[in-house]
């Protein structure tokens, strides 16, 4: 993310936390904020411990659903955000144990639209990132006409683990990339696609 908003400076001469801010507004740049923050922990089990997991998980509540009026919604993405995936893991467990459901379900209660579907991504992405990217292609060919920019960045992207994401997809959704992709493109764009997957996870 450093070097994302470097770059982004060096060729727009504009910083990009700005920018992102004068296009955005409410969740959707609380949450963004969190993200070009990139400060997520470094994972530490002494400090990412069981006990910790427990406190960041009323803070979540009483935050969110415990509120008595309104949400925070900024504690919920502070924890995401910052967050290693092992702990975010124990959190996500722990929140279970306590409430019945995942911390997917109380996003999901708790936000809407664009900012629920930011903040569940970057939630899946630490928790079952395989999965998340498959979800990801998936949805970019949802519905009538494909959204050929969100799949192209998806395959180019996530090239270096196209494999797991492939299996993840199989078992989510009973077909290969590859099979989606010859579903939803045509001519050289398909052609373009399956080269692309198929260099990293060949078709069998």
């Amino acid at each position: 993310m450093e070097l994302l908003k470097k770059t982004y400076y060096k060729v727009f001469t504009k910083d990009l936390a700005a920018k992102i801010g004068g296009e955005l507004g409410g969740d959707n740049w609380k949450i963004a904020s969190s993200c070009l923050q990139a400060a997520e922990e470094p994972y530490d089990p002494d400090y990412h411990t069981e006990d910790k997991s427990k406190e960041d998980v009323e803070r979540i509540w009483e935050k969110g659903q415990g509120k008595w009026f309104g949400t925070d919604e900024k504690e919920m993405f502070k924890v995401i955000v910052l967050s290693p995936p092992q702990y975010l893991k124990l959190v996500n467990l722990a929140y279970a144990d306590k409430y019945g459901y995942t911390l997917v379900k109380a996003v999901e209660e708790e936000l809407g639209g664009n900012a629920e579907q930011s903040a569940l991504f970057a939630l899946k992405m630490k928790l079952k990132p395989y999965e998340a990217i498959a979800g990801l292609i998936k949805a970019a060919c949802a519905g009538i006409g494909t959204d050929e920019l969100l799949l192209t960045c998806c395959i180019i992207r996530y090239q270096d683990v196209m494999g797991h994401v492939n299996f993840a997809h199989e078992e989510l959704y009973g077909k290969s990339i590859q099979d989606r992709v010859k579903d939803e493109c045509g001519g050289n764009y398909k052609d373009l696609l399956l080269a692309l997957i198929n260099k990293a996870c060949p078709e069998e």
